[in-house]
């Protein structure tokens, strides 16, 4: 079951949840304690909402794939005095229903209500279909 709120983000230059994985793998994504984090400038006002059990919804290719129980929220300074949002993830990437999504800009919030539901034991384990055929599957239903 969903938490009551979650993140949506698009997950930028990946094409499929494997390379998601990949990427989080590497050390460039990683915080010092080796979990995956995804770092942004906005610290989310609802901060207490989405550490209740909330989640990253990632989208790739306009299509909701996967999600990651966020774990906590560090405040990240790269040198330049800024400090940002550290999303740190539960490097576990759960596989949901294929969901389209339209373009848009930065994170936003996710009602647990809307969110997609994960896929079955038996289904995570399938092979991925392209995001442009789980897209049109999912716009005609076929989930």
């Amino acid at each position: 079951m969903a938490a009551n709120l979650n993140l949506i983000k698009l997950s930028v230059g990946t094409e499929h949840v494997e390379g998601l994985a990949a990427w989080q793998a590497s050390p460039r994504a990683q915080g010092p304690d080796g979990l995956p984090r995804h770092v942004t400038r906005m610290w989310p006002k609802r901060a207490e909402e989405l550490l209740d059990g909330g989640s990253i919804y990632w989208v790739i290719k306009g299509v909701i794939l996967a999600r990651q129980r966020i774990l906590r929220l560090d405040e990240v300074d790269r040198g330049d005095g800024i400090t940002r949002c550290g999303i740190v993830l539960d490097p576990m990437l759960v596989r949901v229903e294929a969901t389209p999504k339209r373009a848009f800009q930065g994170w936003r919030y996710l009602p647990g209500s809307d969110a997609p539901s994960d896929l079955s034991a038996a289904r995570s384990h399938e092979d991925s279909l392209p995001p442009a055929l789980q897209s049109a599957l999912a716009e005609i239903g076929v989930r």
